[in-house]
């Protein structure tokens, strides 16, 4: 794993955890992290980290649109 020293303002300070669990939270939604990595990156588990995706306003589900009608075209042909 890479570590990265970010420098932010003095106020953000003692959101540190926050701060790394936003970052993680975006990455997920932009799709460069997996769930699992995301987790790993937050210091939480799986579960704790999908379960918090929504205070930042990221979705659990990560489809896109054309990933969502690839899903159901697939379903449609069986």
């Amino acid at each position: 794993m890479t570590t990265i020293t970010l420098e932010v303002p003095d106020s953000l300070g003692e959101y540190e955890k926050d701060t790394v669990r936003f970052i993680a939270a975006k990455l997920y939604e932009s799709g460069k992290l997996s769930l699992g990595q995301a987790a790993v990156m937050s210091g939480l588990t799986k579960r704790t980290f999908a379960e918090l995706l929504n205070d930042y306003g990221v979705s659990y589900i990560n489809y896109s649109v054309e990933d969502l009608k690839d899903e159901l075209n697939g379903i449609s042909g069986i």
